[in-house]
Parts: C-alpha cells; sequence; structure tokens
C-alpha cells in the first residue's frame, strides 16, 4: 500500500508529498511503515501525541463518545422471501 499511496500523492498533491511523508516518518520512527502488529495502527512520537489529543479535543466539543447506546434487533423483521435465501 505504500508505493500506491506516495504514488498518489505525488499525482494529486505534488507540493505536499515530502511534507506528508515527512510526517509518516515522524510517526513511525523515521520509517514511511511498520509492519509490526499492534504498532502499526498507532503512531508514536511527539507529532502523534499532538494528533491524538485534537482528536480527542474534537470528539468532546462535538459531543462524541459521550455515551453508549446498546443495539437492538427489535424493529426488525424476517421477510418469508429473505429466509427463502439460506
Amino acid at each position: 500500500v505504500n508505493p500506491l499511496f506516495k504514488d498518489w500523492l505525488e499525482a494529486h498533491y505534488p507540493l505536499r508529498a515530502a511534507h506528508v511523508m515527512s510526517r509518516v516518518r515522524q510517526i513511525r520512527d523515521g520509517r514511511e511503515s511498520d509492519v509490526e502488529f499492534g504498532r502499526r495502527l498507532k503512531g508514536q512520537g511527539v507529532f502523534a501525541k499532538l494528533l491524538h489529543k485534537r482528536f480527542e479535543k474534537t470528539c468532546r466539543e462535538l459531543g462524541f463518545n459521550q455515551q453508549r447506546v446498546s443495539l437492538s434487533t427489535a424493529h426488525f423483521k424476517a421477510v418469508d422471501q429473505q429466509m427463502s435465501l439460506f
């Protein structure tokens, strides 16, 4: 995926590509990607922490993740035609 992303970035945002890839390397400990499971989904370092704080602040301001809603299937009905598919 990394080469595809870099090609897309160069094609659509050539003036920003170097800056974006620099930021990617900053949150990946100097590498453009991290293949270790668990680490590849989380950035590291100062810039990654800054992004995390901004995201949490925006979620609070917009009221996201304030309460959990339990899901219910009470409003769904099985239709005979659907059931014949299985």
